[in-house]
């Protein structure tokens, strides 16, 4: 089996090219291959947090409204505010 080839050829234009390159030759040789490896599965491993965060935020933001909907129904009756203000106005 021909174990797969890849190339990276930064471009040098692009600031964040430069910083890769720059932290890629700070990696030890024989262990650039891991080192790009571990960056992969990181940036995957990141990614599918964000996306289970963003879905936990989302249906939390549902259930903080859905309660707030529900606890103004039970609130204070409109005459009963009307009684508590003339309180506060004497």
């Amino acid at each position: 089996m021909n174990r797969p080839h890849f190339l990276f050829r930064p471009n040098m234009q692009n600031e964040d090219h430069r910083r890769a390159w720059r932290l890629l030759q700070e990696v030890p040789e024989g262990q650039k291959s891991a080192f790009i490896v571990r960056a992969i599965l990181q940036m995957e491993q990141e990614e599918r947090l964000e996306t289970m965060l963003r879905r936990v935020l989302r249906e939390e933001k549902v259930t903080v409204a859905e309660q707030t909907d529900s606890s103004q129904e039970t609130g204070l009756p409109d005459g009963m505010m009307g009684f508590l203000d003339a309180l506060m106005d004497e």
